[in-house]
């Protein structure tokens, strides 16, 4: 009897702080204004959105037994009561929200009650963009872990609600891995991504069709990975790596991964042919993530010198290992391509480029800083930078954070960013956006919202390779599964050079240290 009363009493307490929130009774009066921001999560305070993104839920994460948000935007105002914080936005009411927030601003108040005394938090804001964000981002959910495929999905979610489904699903494709989707524009009609395995192949999806292709040639040192499309649409740069991860028993570095050789091919897609991409400066160079301009007149990548040793890789090899961002002309018609020209000397400054892409309106390029290597995914110290091309001055960008920035996209109208990041709790990476002035500044960026605000916090799946796309794609794993059942369309040389065995000054003997495992082949 004594439980059941001292329940009631809780209750009692509970419903009494509601209903003094609720009837507003003394509410301006007595209410200690604590003259600070309030504590949610994610940390939505100060940042700018689009104007068609999906409710920004939260948490609030200050003591108290009940809580009230008042929002307001324009001539409309409304009031959300919480008994634990989380604060939800059905979409009617957020879209209302947003429609009125003629001076581009939502303004929020949080307060608090402990059923004794009710505490008003500083008002934090979110500012509303003119232009819309890509309607759907496109990632692959996977295990922050090294090596494990046994459940890997490529998901697409819509940005203006919480609708989230699978394009590749591993699990009925015998676990095969699946990894670099890349899209033509911003296109859901026309993509490409590569599986792994029994089922490999680089499969490409153009408007409902899909051909299950091999752009491996027998010149290539690997194989074909790390796409960039044409503007056109008939070619697709890749580059051509042999890559190994290797792995180390200190906290601070565990994982390494770093490619003993790499180089760029071309495939056309209309005659179903490769031409590999020679370096004439020098015999030995790595050239990795290549990316196009707007225009389809440049081809960007990143390049380094041969540091690395076939025969025994060490790590302080890879430490010197710097990759300045570079870029070649290209002729469409006669599918060629010209001299190297460095945009960026990382090198001269102890730096290494990663993953560059360029604005839709050819402007800027946004790329990925590290100390050194090739892949900065699990790099502590990687950042996102920005090059005007036009003035060619380089800053960090204002959306870094303590952890990780990596793998980035733009939008289609080239006012958003979106990009990856450890921030939250250093290990799996999380989908950021920020938006992009014309003249290169960034508004505060936000993750990606979701209904339930407490999700990060337990879910240990990272969101790799975010792609923002223009609309919803149209097929799905078992579209994919039963284009896997077809013989992949064999790739030819391109050019009389193409032919013949890959050969290298430093050719590959296939053996392994201990500490090291082969992908991507």
């Amino acid at each position: 009897m004594k439980k059941e009363k001292t329940i009631y009493l809780v209750f009692l307490y509970s419903a009494a702080a509601l209903l003094s929130f609720s009837c507003g009774r003394g509410f301006d009066e007595n209410t200690v204004k604590t003259g600070r921001l309030p504590s949610i999560s994610p940390d939505y305070i100060n940042v700018t959105i689009p104007p068609n993104i999906a409710p920004m839920n939260f948490l609030i994460g200050e003591e108290g037994q009940s809580f009230l948000l008042k929002a307001s935007s324009g001539e409309f105002s409304t009031e959300i009561k919480s008994p634990d914080g989380i604060i939800q936005f059905s979409p009617k009411l957020w879209k209302k929200l947003v429609a009125n927030s003629a001076h581009g601003e939502i303004e929020f108040r949080v307060f608090s009650t402990n059923g004794k005394e009710r505490r008003e938090y500083a008002p934090f804001s979110m500012k509303v963009a003119p232009e819309k964000i890509d309607p759907y981002l496109t990632y692959r959910l996977i295990h922050p872990g090294y090596y494990s495929w046994s459940d890997i999905r490529i998901m697409q979610r819509s940005l203006e609600s919480f609708s989230e489904e699978p394009v590749f699903q591993n699990q009925i494709m015998e676990k095969n891995c699946a990894n670099c989707h890349s899209f033509n524009n911003n296109s859901s009609e026309r993509f490409l991504l590569h599986i792994r395995g029994s089922k490999g192949g680089t499969y490409i999806v153009d408007n409902g069709e899909i051909t299950r292709t091999d752009p491996k040639i027998e010149s290539m040192p690997g194989g074909a990975t790390y796409p960039s499309w044409h503007p056109g649409g008939r070619y697709v740069a890749f580059s051509s790596n042999q890559v190994r991860q290797s792995f180390y028993s200190v906290p601070e570095k565990n994982i390494e991964v770093f490619d003993l050789v790499s180089s760029l091919i071309l495939y056309d897609r209309e005659n179903n042919e490769v031409i590999n991409l020679s370096d004439n400066d020098t015999s030995e160079v790595q050239m990795t993530f290549p990316s196009w301009s707007p225009d389809g007149n440049y081809i960007y990548y990143c390049r380094a010198s041969q540091n690395i040793s076939f025969d025994a890789p060490e790590m302080d090899q890879i430490i010197k290992t710097h990759y300045n961002l570079a870029r070649k002309p290209f002729d469409p018609v006669a599918r060629t391509f010209g001299d190297t020209e460095i945009v960026f000397d990382a090198a001269a400054e102890g730096k290494s480029v990663s993953f560059p892409r360029i604005s839709p309106d050819g402007r800027f390029v946004v790329i990925t800083l590290a100390d050194y290597g090739t892949f900065p995914v699990w790099h502590l110290e990687a950042d996102l930078y920005m090059i005007d091309l036009q003035t060619g001055a380089i800053d960090s960008m204002s959306i870094n954070s303590n952890r990780t920035e990596s793998f980035h996209s733009w939008s289609e109208n080239g006012r958003w960013l979106a990009f990856s990041s450890r921030r939250l709790d250093g290990r799996s990476g999380r989908p950021y956006f920020a938006y992009i002035y014309p003249d290169g500044r960034q508004g505060k960026e936000f993750v990606l919202p979701q209904r339930d605000p407490t999700l990060y916090d337990r879910m240990l799946e990272s969101f790799n390779i975010p792609e923002l796309v223009n609309g919803k794609i149209r097929i799905g794993p078992r579209d994919l599964a039963a284009a896997s059942r077809k013989e992949a369309l064999r790739a030819k040389p391109g050019m009389p050079e193409d032919e013949g065995p890959f050969n290298s000054k430093s050719q590959i003997n296939g053996q392994n240290k201990d500490n090291q495992r082969s992908i991507h082949e």
